[in-house]
């Protein structure tokens, strides 16, 4: 019977360890580099799928840009004899409509970046208060050991009394060490986050005011508008009331449109991430594969690190800035060109791409670098031009976003003189509520 159970014992434990070594392989064997490669294909698949939504959807906005042209554009027409007249009636009416549309997303925008900087000051007042309480503990700490004469962990070390009572000082001190080593890092790592909430919460309300600013210019011409519209039409009120009704609609579209495309761009760039990686296991598990084979052919490291020398992209080592010229007239050339102005300040009437512009005095002093005239203010410069839909945008472009305007240079940047604060920079294309692509070339 004893024979008999140590049998199935053996036969058992034989039959564990076969599994073991036989399912071993799957969880120990990383994926091929065909198969990354298949996981990356459909990934990219994927982002295609998402970039095509998207385009859908700028095809739509584009849409309704039309219907509420043509719809502006068709107010009436009375008579033969009145086509003149009706045709400065329906500009009017049209710029009237757009101007409102444009001042409600301002608002919006506004009331957004006002609870985006009420989110900020929460975090900031959290990290603030983070860093002063591991400040105050650590000069705790630190009048600690003045007083109980702990100036140093050698002088602990010098008091042990044997050989035993050393270690256990060792272990005492290295406990030391490590607490206090933990508490600087908890510090530091507290401050450097107090101090990037704050330049965040800085830039935010520097943002803020440039809105609030571009809202009163656009106000202000609206109420010039508004008066002159007064003057020359006796329905004046019926009128205006159409075009509050046609900018509300417009408005909701607007916004609408734009929050599936801002919505969809993040959706783009998460998978953007996602083939990144795939690409770089691809490249590793390649790359394991070909150091693996070479190691078994016997093959020598090639160690052909032809490095390429990095290319300075800075000017000249000490004195002014030096710019390169224009080029040719290419959408290209203008992004590259406008890129170079980037840390410059930023200056309310100014048109300076050294001393200082506001967005359109940037935009407009960028083109005619390259001899092409356009509009001095962000309105006009919205409807300067041919639209283009955002997904078919190129470097060069100009994007109005509501009394702001921008330089596209691809990859979903703009660059811009955006606030006092923060001057001519880099910001993401879908910042804020896009009104409008435009291609002035």
């Amino acid at each position: 019977m004893k024979k008999r159970k140590h049998i199935l014992f053996r036969t058992i434990a034989i039959a564990l360890v076969m599994s073991f070594f036989m399912a071993e392989p799957a969880a120990v064997y990383a994926k091929t580099s065909e198969e990354l490669e298949s996981e990356q294909k459909k990934l990219e698949e994927e982002e295609k799928k998402l970039e095509k939504q998207k385009k859908d959807l700028e095809k739509q906005k584009t849409d309704s840009q039309n219907k509420l042209n043509n719809a502006t554009s068709q107010i009436g027409t009375i008579s033969e004899a009145q086509g003149e007249t009706q045709e400065a009636i329906d500009e009017t009416s049209g710029e009237l409509v757009g101007l409102m549309a444009d001042i409600e997303l301002i608002k919006e925008d506004i009331s957004a970046k006002e609870k985006l900087i009420e989110q900020t000051q929460k975090e900031y007042d959290a990290a603030k208060a983070q860093e002063e309480t591991l400040y105050a503990a650590m000069v705790q700490r630190v009048k600690y050991m003045y007083e109980k004469g702990d100036f140093s962990y050698v002088q602990i070390l010098l008091t042990a009394t044997s050989y035993s009572d050393a270690l256990n000082k060792v272990s005492y001190v290295e406990q030391l060490y490590e607490y206090d080593r933990t508490k600087l890092a908890e510090y530091v790592a507290a401050k450097k986050a107090a101090e990037a909430y704050g330049i965040q919460l800085e830039a935010e309300k520097s943002e803020l005011e440039t809105s609030k600013y571009e809202l009163e210019e656009e106000q202000k011409y609206m109420e010039e508008l508004l008066a002159q519209y007064k003057a020359k039409y006796a329905d004046y009120e019926v009128k205006l009331a159409k075009a509050k009704q046609d900018a509300a609609v417009y408005t909701a579209q607007v916004k609408s449109q734009q929050s599936s495309i801002a919505s969809l761009q993040k959706q783009i760039e998460a998978k953007q991430k996602e083939v990144d990686a795939a690409k770089k296991a691809t490249n590793d598990a390649k790359a394991a594969e070909q150091t693996a084979s070479a190691q078994t052919d016997g093959g020598n490291g090639d160690g052909s690190g032809s490095g390429s020398g990095s290319v300075s992209s800075g000017g000249n080592s000490g004195g002014s800035k030096s710019y390169a010229s224009p080029g040719s007239l290419s959408g290209a050339n203008i992004a590259s060109y406008a890129c170079q102005f980037v840390g410059n300040p930023y200056v309310p009437g100014g048109t300076s791409l050294t001393n200082g512009a506001d967005c359109s005095g940037f935009v407009q002093s960028v083109y005619k670098a390259f001899g092409v005239s356009v509009p001095r203010t962000s309105w006009a410069q919205g409807n300067y031009g041919r639209e283009v839909s955002y997904s078919d945008a190129q470097p060069g472009d100009v994007i109005y976003y509501g009394g702001h305007v921008g330089i596209y240079i691809g990859g979903g940047q703009i660059v811009h003189a955006s606030t006092q604060k923060t001057g001519i920079k880099y910001s993401p294309a879908t910042y804020r509520s896009i009104i409008t692509v435009r291609r002035f070339i």
